[in-house]
């Protein structure tokens, strides 16, 4: 039982939507904290508005409120469980504590009695306030930048006068760098000023001397009730100071500080959380460190929760943050639990890792036109990926394969730009991509000493650059059939990919993968076990590598591979790797229903992808965890190594679906839906052929590989025209065009980025209503889980629109055809698992926009509103153990339940905020009304047609 008897009941607040600068990290820790309070018997009490997460799930908490976070809801929750008796906000990012602080200045904790536990309002306000939070660091002797603070615009300008540029300007208490910047000069530093009074919710900025070159470090703390403190993990940043932690490129553990100054770090860290409050629980450190032989550390703020980087740092250490640092607001102290990994030693045992992690982050600029795409202060990233290695160079490569952005990895795809003004610009001005510059850059010959006074990025990270580059320039000079096994065998331990070895080679990819398996260079795989090997490990969460080949006394020649294969029945699901918009958190909801339904029919479950934040790359999840990335090579060789029955592909969003073909060329079973009907699926014309077999109507369409065709095209099928790429997700490239001079700018626009790409012009149904349904397959049975019709006209994204669940003016004639076409179309696809169609309603008839046979984006939603598992039902019968006709379907929804988008617009302030057909909302909240006539529904309808562009 929890060391405090008094506590039986925890309200526990979520984050809230997706958005730029808190996203699935907090569900992540959400998540974890649930599972483990419930372990020790406490009732947990969610509220969390975001239907597409994991955590908002019935079986994750007693009680799951999908309600606004507003305190008008906490009194709501507070009146129907008067027993609750604390509440915990260090779970949900900074909307749950800023959501918890408004609670206890409004008396509302105290009038219920309920106890803040993991934090108190004293550390979150020394922490947020900037002044106060500078003189405690002066107090105890912890050096800062230079820094005031000023609520006006006139003492603003007094203290850029006192300091001079370059001059860092940050709002308080706001989230991921809203409204933070560096500025140069005296007129960036005035629109800047007045932009963060505006965005600070107590209009105050904090204006410090800008550390532009300085190393970043976090560090992640456990702290407990009796004192004891644990730091889990050291993150290094390789971007210096002067770009967002959660944009920049980090590596764990750290690569670059001398011991010395590693002991005084964790010493000031220690200090400084003991020094702002007497609480249990987590906490995230940042530092920045003079890049000189000095060695002078200077904080920059501390955070007194788990924080975007505890879920890194979980994953990169196997140690589960969240879920202790739940037990250590119930009271527990570090010494009596147990370490979840290895489960013979406790959590006062320091994590040491025995590989390297790389953290790229991923962004979506495509999505917001005329977007600064440099990076800053201000975090603008969507996503991330992870690589784990046995060396920097092996784990940057693998990260760099996670991004799913058309690249094979560091350099040798043919992909580097070879411009040099280019370079230098993008090295100056700090680019998304300058991971992969870098490497161009020394390609160019640009000396290191010249990159490093450019970037300020420490020389041995640009040293690790410059020997991958002199081996792929070495191993240029060989061919596929005079390599010999020495440098083979180096280039996969330094990460290169086979295709970036035939690259090199000037061969086929599979030629390198015939001779790697002929000279017996294969992957094994390494336990992630937070000891570095000195104890056991229970945990099966692993990582893969390259090793040489080690005689044994007795004359045995191997190499260690700890992954052991089971003679079980075994099931893959494969992951939706980075997060993006439009492929979000709802896929991680999907593939953890989906493995714990293949564990429900018996299988062994196995889980391969590479994001740090989500829930389903948790180590408890699956029976065994692969943090790979989502890429054919280490797909291949895991199928190899485990040989399973087969792999789900229809839960991991396209990024799984991509990986269709790949597996069905080289016979590995795909569960449910095959690859013929996926293909299908995607390619119009075959689509549209099987839509007119069947006497269904879809909008006049033809496809076009060339401008010309294009025009052509137009005379035919009269504008507006919708104009997309095939095989792309969340609406990428799609436009709507009016005349012949737009459709030909777009379509050369469009064969210049996706070059190849067959282009679909449809003609456009303006004024059409949207609808879209999701439903379930056998093959032979379907069964509708959910009909959505769009308050938003037709052209809009579904991912960007307001849907209502059940439709709210269809009518019956309407209903019926959109009932039959569902049917119709999921069997002609020999459907076998979920399917999502999207319609488009113009005077009374239903045409069909495109149909997808896998998990849709809504899903979740659907799920969370009828409080229906549909995703583990749609997963046994992928399997194969079900038909739908076993299914006693019971959905539960009284009124209508209305998806609504969540937009990171405040990140690009520049950016042209009107939607249409490529989507550009972060996340989606839930709201449920009782009838028609509420006044939310009210407002939503009267502004549909605001945001409809061209």
């Amino acid at each position: 039982m929890p060391k405090n008897k008094n506590i039986k009941s925890i309200l526990l607040i979520g984050s809230g939507p997706i958005i730029i600068g808190q996203a699935c990290e907090f569900d992540y820790s959400g998540s974890q904290a649930l599972r483990s309070l419930r372990e020790d018997g406490i009732e947990t009490i969610l509220i969390n508005s975001n239907p597409a997460t994991i955590m908002t799930d019935p079986a994750m908490a007693d009680h799951v409120y999908l309600l606004p976070l507003t305190t008008k809801s906490i009194v709501k929750i507070l009146k129907e469980h008067p027993h609750i008796d604390a509440v915990l906000p260090t779970m949900g990012g900074q909307t749950a504590l800023n959501l918890c602080i408004e609670a206890d200045e409004k008396g509302i904790w105290e009038d219920f009695g309920v106890e803040i536990i993991g934090v108190n309002i004293d550390a979150i306000n020394i922490t947020e306030d900037r002044e106060k939070f500078r003189e405690l660091m002066l107090e105890i002797g912890v050096g800062m930048a230079p820094q005031a603070t000023a609520t006006s615009f006139l003492k603003g300008k007094e203290i850029a006068q006192e300091f001079g540029f370059p001059l860092c300007i940050r709002a308080s208490f706001t989230l991921g760098g809203a409204g933070a910047s560096i500025v140069y000069d005296e007129k960036e530093f005035d629109e800047a000023l007045t932009r963060g009074l505006e965005i600070s919710p107590i209009h105050e900025v904090m204006i410090d001397k800008a550390m532009m070159g300085w190393k970043e470090y976090e560090l992640e703390l456990l702290r407990d009730k009796n004192d004891n403190v644990v730091i889990i993990c050291t993150i290094e940043n390789m971007d210096p100071m002067g770009i967002h932690t959660g944009d920049s490129i980090t590596v764990a553990p750290a690569m670059t500080l001398s011991d010395k100054t590693f002991q005084k770090m964790r010493d000031m860290a220690i200090h400084m959380m003991r020094s702002i409050g007497d609480f249990a629980g987590g906490c995230n450190v940042q530092f920045a460190v003079s890049p000189d032989e000095e060695e002078e550390i200077i904080a920059i703020e501390i955070n007194p929760r788990v924080s975007r980087s505890s879920a890194l740092a979980s994953k990169a250490t196997g140690y589960p943050i969240a879920k202790i640092a739940a037990k250590l607001a119930l009271g527990y102290t570090l010494d009596e639990l147990s370490n979840q990994i290895t489960k013979s030693t406790s959590a006062l045992f320091e994590p040491t890792l025995d590989y390297v992690i790389v953290k790229i982050p991923r962004w979506n600029f495509d999505k917001f036109e005329g977007s600064d795409r440099t990076l800053g202060l201000q975090m603008k990233a969507v996503g991330e990926v992870m690589g784990i290695g046995r060396s920097f160079q092996e784990a940057l490569h693998k990260a760099t394969q996670s991004l799913e952005i058309k690249r094979n990895g560091l350099g040798a795809d043919g992909k580097g730009y070879k411009n040099y003004d280019q370079i230098i610009d993008k090295l100056t001005n700090a680019s998304w991509d300058r991971v992969f510059v870098l490497y161009d850059a020394i390609q160019m010959g640009i000396p290191l000493s010249r990159i490093h006074e450019i970037t300020k990025i420490d020389m041995w990270f640009l040293k690790q650059y410059e020997e991958l580059f002199q081996l792929e320039k070495e191993i240029s000079t060989y061919s596929i059939d005079s390599i010999d096994r020495e440098l083979l065998l180096e280039a996969k331990q330094k990460g290169y990919g086979d295709r970036q070895i035939a690259h090199m080679l000037k061969c086929l990819e599979s030629e390198v993968y015939n001779k790697r398996r002929e000279l017996k260079i294969n992957r094994v795989y390494k336990l992630v076990d937070t000891c570095a090997a000195e104890f056991k490990a229970q945990t099966p969460y692993y990582y893969s590598t390259f090793e040489s080949e080690v005689e044994t006394a007795d004359g045995q020649v191997s190499v260690a591979n700890e992954s052991v294969v089971t003679d079980k029945k075994k099931i893959i699901v494969l992951g939706s790797g980075p997060n993006r918009i439009g492929q979000g958190i709802e896929f991680d909801y999907c593939c953890v229903h989906g493995v714990l339904a293949a564990s429900e029919c018996g299988y062994e479950t196995i889980m391969i992808n590479c994001n740090p934040e989500t829930v389903s790359t948790d180590f408890d999840i699956a029976d065994k965890l692969y943090f790979e990335p989502v890429f054919w090579e280490h797909i291949y060789d895991i199928i190899q190594h485990e040989k399973p029955e087969g792999v789900i592909v229809q839960l991991g969003g396209q990024t799984a679906l991509k990986l269709a073909e790949k597996l069905e060329r080289y016979g590995v079973k795909i569960m449910g839906t095959s690859f013929q009907s996926l293909d299908l699926a995607e390619d119009r014309g075959s689509f549209s052929t099987l839509l007119k077999e069947n006497n269904i109507p879809y909008p006049k369409f033809d496809v076009a590989e060339t401008a010309d065709e294009a025009l052509a095209i137009a005379d035919v099928l009269d504008f507006p025209i919708l104009v997309r790429p095939s095989y792309v997700l969340g609406g990428q490239g799609m436009k709507i065009v009016i005349n012949k001079q737009e459709l030909e700018e777009h379509v050369i626009d469009l064969l210049k980025s996706i070059p190849g790409n067959k282009l679909l012009l449809d003609h456009y149904l303006d004024g059409a209503i949207e609808a879209e349904a999701d439903a379930i397959c056998d093959g032979e049975n379907v069964y509708i889980i959910g009909i959505m019709e769009h308050i938003e006209p037709c052209g809009i994204h579904s991912g960007d629109s307001n849907a209502t669940l059940p439709p709210f003016n269809l009518g019956e004639f309407v209903m019926q055809q959109i009932k039959d076409h569902t049917k119709k179309i999921a069997l002609a696809l020999n459907t076998v698992g979920l399917i999502n169609i999207q319609f488009a309603i113009k005077d009374d008839t239903v045409y069909i926009i495109e149909a997808n046979p896998r998990a849709s984006r809504t899903v979740p939603f659907i799920a969370k509103a009828y409080k229906e598992p549909y995703v583990n039902y749609a997963t046994k019968v992928m399997l194969g153990e079900n038909k739908v006709t076993d299914f006693e379907f019971n959905p539960q929804l009284k009124g209508y339940a209305i998806k609504q988008p969540v937009f990171s617009f405040n990140k690009f302030p520049n950016v042209n905020k009107k939607l249409g057909p490529e989507m550009k909302s972060t996340g989606e909240s839930i709201l449920f009304i009782e009838s028609l006539k509420d006044d939310e529904f009210y407002d939503l309808y009267s502004r549909r047609k605001m945001y409809l562009s061209k």
